[in-house]
């Protein structure tokens, strides 16, 4: 068969639904950053400060950490077509939430809420993985989330537009809440249109619910370990927000939310072990087993690259507007959303590349111009022409979105029946990275933050270079009659 998608062949159900999935994706990213362009008109209109504004940034991607675990756990149990439509149908009801908010602890509540609607990416992961073959899943993984990606982008464009159409000091209300009706209208539209796997093919669902499946005690260990920094980034931001800090929280708030983390991990943690404890008893059988290391280095490649995504997309246009001073609103947001814009061919090529000539030969590859994209961007001064500037952060961008296509060209190949659980992992690992980065960015100006953000993805290149591996050879699962089926990863 061909490795070519003929992208308009609209009688090939797989073509159709990834292209009713990526619109889905598309329409959760352009709720969920639909406060970042019209940030400076919601700043003015609630008399928010700086340190506000940032912490509205920080709480916009907070709670994705763990929906998108959740998220994963529940598509590998309902599949993607019931979860996504409910996602959707959810989201928007929190953003009309958010659109009439009148003081900030309404709109930093809501904006927090409004974080769920990240772990959309998600479910369509592993409903494309359903329907595509090995040879072709990279590149389909990359339009899915590239071309869904560019709803932050679509956002920048429009919103500042459709706000200044509606007019007044209210226009930035009108313009959110129409993204809320865009998500109602298609949660419904979805349900009726897709459907979790080819006719004939089995659903794969993991054995047990609650906690990742591991097939080695060392990969026990790892799994507990990897789960620590996603608590971690939960505590940062309530430290954010604490007396020590923004002063958004009290102490006493603050202290119940740091123990109510630490039961939260201590309770998983015996999940954990329950769901593998058999490993205790004995080794599971050669063919069942796969490398939770895999896992590993995906979820910290994605830190780096999707996390500084987020960071970015969410402070750009601010600093567009900050850096270079003859410019308004919404020609900070048209520029910025330069940034987003590769998405539509980059996540598409860094799956396309990995299909093509290995998956660790192209993330390694990747990593290296996402560095260094990130420190010449680290040199942007209002000296600068805003072209240049606008060039260079559109290079960075190729490199970062193509970086997040190449580690979702894997992820499905790692174990098809938890393809769920892994993408949300590595999806909430994205998450702690714009946490991280952004917790960085309220201490730090600009230029030191995209420094920051190339010094690490150094870091992560090592891991990528030591610890990942090329996948191989087939991945197994067992059919309900205890048949063994082969998928192919190679």
């Amino acid at each position: 068969m061909s490795e070519r998608l003929s992208l308009l062949s609209f009688k090939d159900r797989k073509i159709i639904t990834l292209h009713f999935s990526w619109i889905a994706f598309f329409i959760t990213f352009y709720v969920w950053f639909n406060h970042a362009p019209l940030m400076s008109s919601i700043a003015e209109t609630l008399h928010m400060t700086d340190q506000q504004i940032k912490a509205l940034l920080i709480l916009n991607v907070a709670l994705t950490i763990p929906a998108r675990i959740l998220i994963g756990m529940l598509v590998d149990q309902f599949g993607p077509r019931l979860v996504y439509s409910l996602l959707l149908f959810i989201s928007s009801l929190l953003c009309f939430l958010f659109a009439s908010s009148t003081s900030y602890e309404m709109l930093a509540l809501t904006r927090f809420l409004l974080g769920f609607v990240g772990a959309g990416f998600v479910i369509g992961i592993r409903m494309v993985g359903e329907w595509f073959p090995a040879r072709q899943v990279g590149l389909a993984e990359g339009i899915y989330g590239g071309w869904g990606n560019f709803g932050s982008a679509a956002a920048a464009m429009t919103l500042p537009t459709l706000a200044l159409i509606f007019g007044g000091d209210n226009g930035w209300r009108y313009a959110i809440a129409c993204t809320g009706l865009i998500a109602m209208i298609y949660s419904f539209i979805y349900y009726f249109s897709v459907r979790n796997t080819p006719k004939g093919s089995t659903y794969f669902k993991p054995k047990k619910s609650g906690a990742m499946e591991v097939t080695s005690k060392g990969d026990l260990v790892l799994y507990l370990l990897m789960n620590i920094p996603m608590y971690a980034a939960l505590a940062l931001l309530t430290w954010k927000l604490s007396p020590a800090n923004l002063n958004l929280l009290s102490a006493g708030p603050s202290y119940i939310i740091y123990a109510v983390l630490l039961i939260i991990y201590a309770i998983q943690s015996v999940r954990v072990y329950q769901v593998n404890r058999q490993i205790f008893k004995k080794d599971p059988p050669e063919f069942e087993r796969y490398s939770f290391r895999q896992v590993a280095v995906l979820d910290v490649a994605y830190f780096v690259t999707f996390g500084s995504e987020l960071a970015v997309v969410s402070m750009l246009p601010l600093f567009f507007l900050d850096t270079f001073t003859q410019l308004n609103q919404v020609q900070a947001g048209l520029l910025a959303s330069g940034f987003a814009f590769m998405n539509l061919l980059a996540r598409p090529g860094g799956g396309l590349f990995s299909d093509k000539f290995g998956r660790k030969k192209t993330l390694l590859i990747l990593l290296t111009g996402l560095a260094a994209g990130y420190f010449l961007m680290s040199q942007i001064t209002s000296g600068w022409p805003v072209l240049l500037a606008v060039l260079i952060t559109m290079a960075c961008s190729f490199f970062v979105q193509s970086g997040e296509g190449a580690v979702f060209a894997v992820v499905p190949l790692v174990k098809r029946r938890m393809t769920g659980q892994i993408a949300g992992m590595t999806g909430a690992y994205g998450n702690v990275g714009a946490v991280t980065y952004l917790t960085v960015l309220s201490f730090v100006p600009a230029s030191v933050f995209f420094a920051v953000i190339g010094g690490s993805a150094l870091i992560v290149l090592v891991a990528v270079a030591l610890f990942m591996k090329e996948p191989a050879g087939h991945m197994t699962e067992i059919l309900p009659d205890g048949t063994v089926q082969l998928i192919e990863v190679t």
